[in-house]
């Protein structure tokens, strides 16, 4: 969330770079100046009625002291005129339906722009539209050759019978995966293999979270509002819902609707971001914990799967899919240093691996909702012949501490916001279709890099 203050103090800046992520969301400043205005306008009057009374208050005490009763019954009739104006005032701000207690129109109606409006660009990011004006920064390895056509991974998932596309589709529908042999267990190999990484060699204290998350931590990390049309929705239980044996028609969902099942308020996590980085929401840390760095493995759940849609064959856009990350609260004089090191711990994924890739810097109209600046990393896949992206590392400021009023204390008594970081440590159907693809043999076999012998407990996967 974008700080009030600095908007009030410079809107046109503000206006500005939000006008260089190309969504039209600038727009949005006027009104919630106004409703600003509208707030600080009652928020004084009441002050000063309340000054008021105060005095008056005192007034009557030291009239009854004096026993001047005619003059303090006339002042008892002024705190009460002045008491009503308040009451009127406080009751033109009573907070709408659905707010919590103390929360007022303005509150409520400036609160949910300020939820709406997505950080503001780093002066580092460069101006662009979409993934065609991100900035190569720098690759590492070399694309891999081969005597022979390499293959997709889907042919070499099903030649050696690491993913059942069919029965994952037959058991979830489309978008769903079911590894079955060595697909599960080097799934399994690949989590362990980089949780024991970015423990035992990046410092990172592992946390295993639930993956069902309140709504208050979608809107913590940026994921609502903005997003909620791409989450799964879940609800504990449903009370005077008949289970019906038959496939569920309109007529299921129109009565699913009227009893608030859409209505949820858990979730199922679009990635462990959501329940690591809402861990302190709320608290006031102290500066001698900072930084925290935290890693977690996660299934990740996204209802929509990507532009090219989730109909495509394959792993490479998935309603469901296992990643690991990486998560820093940092001071904010240090958070884009903290940026470097995090991106440079995901491509030391890639890097143990033996497997080439190239990073990005996000453009202003590529980067995420609460990102000021976005990294990606870029794995070579030679099976499709392109790059994916494995790994997405951000410094997102101070943008979701304050939707969470996450501080920090300082040495010097000041309550400040932190930055908070998120990064890919990596995402993992991705690096197995760029690991299956890049080692495959002429044989029709997977060989397996040296650092994830140990995990899987063998060289090479055959049929």
């Amino acid at each position: 969330m974008l700080d009030i203050k600095s908007i009030r103090e410079q809107p046109d800046s503000v206006r500005r770079r939000l006008a260089t992520r190309g969504a039209g969301d600038e727009a949005k400043i006027d009104k919630l100046l106004k409703l600003d205005e509208i707030l600080r306008q009652w928020n004084a009057e009441i002050q000063k009625l309340n000054a008021q009374l105060n005095k008056t208050s005192k007034e009557i005490g030291a009239l009854m002291t004096q026993k001047r009763t005619t003059e303090a019954e006339e002042k008892k009739a002024e705190a009460r005129q002045i008491g009503d104006k308040i009451a009127k005032l406080q009751s033109e701000k009573k907070a709408l339906e659905g707010g919590k207690e103390g929360d007022t129109i303005s509150d409520l109606f400036r609160r949910s722009i300020l939820l709406e409006l997505p950080n503001l660009p780093h002066e580092t990011v460069p101006e662009g539209k979409d993934a065609q004006d991100n900035r190569l920064v720098r690759t590492w390895g070399e694309k891999s050759t081969f005597s022979f056509k390499p293959k997709p991974h889907i042919d070499l998932c099903e030649s050696l019978k690491l993913v059942d596309f069919a029965r994952g589709a037959k058991l979830s529908g489309s978008g769903f995966l079911l590894f079955t042999g060595w697909g599960a267990r080097l799934e399994r190999a690949l989590i362990q293999f980089l949780l024991d990484l970015h423990i035992t060699h990046h410092g990172y204290t592992e946390v295993s979270p639930p993956f069902i998350v309140g709504r208050h931590c979608m809107e913590g990390v940026g994921q609502f509002p903005k997003f909620v049309d791409q989450s799964y929705a879940v609800r504990q239980g449903v009370r005077d819902f008949d289970y019906d044996f038959d496939e569920p028609d309109e007529e299921d969902q129109d009565e699913a609707e009227a009893i608030g099942v859409l209505k949820a308020q858990d979730f199922l996590v679009p990635t462990a971001e959501a329940p690591v980085v809402n861990i302190h929401r709320e608290e006031i840390l102290k500066e001698s914990q900072l930084p925290i760095r935290y890693v977690a493995y996660s299934p990740c759940f996204r209802a929509e799967a990507g532009a090219a849609g989730v109909g495509t064959r394959g792993m490479i856009r998935v309603h469901q899919f296992d990643k690991v990350e990486l998560i820093k609260i940092v001071k904010p004089e240090h958070s884009y240093d903290e940026l470097e090191k995090m991106v440079a711990d995901a491509e030391r994924v890639l890097q143990s691996l033996g497997l080439h890739y190239r990073v990005v810097l996000l453009c202003t109209g590529d980067m995420g909702f609460a990102s000021a600046k976005t990294y990606d990393i870029e794995v070579w896949a030679p099976g499709q012949g392109s790059y994916l992206e494995v790994s997405s590392c951000s410094n997102c400021e101070d943008f979701q501490a304050r939707r969470m009023n996450l501080r920090f204390k300082t040495e010097a008594g000041e309550n400040r916001f932190p930055h908070i970081l998120n990064g890919s440590g990596t995402a993992l159907a991705r690096l197995f279709v760029a690991l299956v693809e890049t080692f495959q043999q002429t044989d029709g076999s997977i060989s397996i890099p040296a650092a994830l012998q140990p995990y899987l407990k063998a060289d090479r996967i055959t049929a």
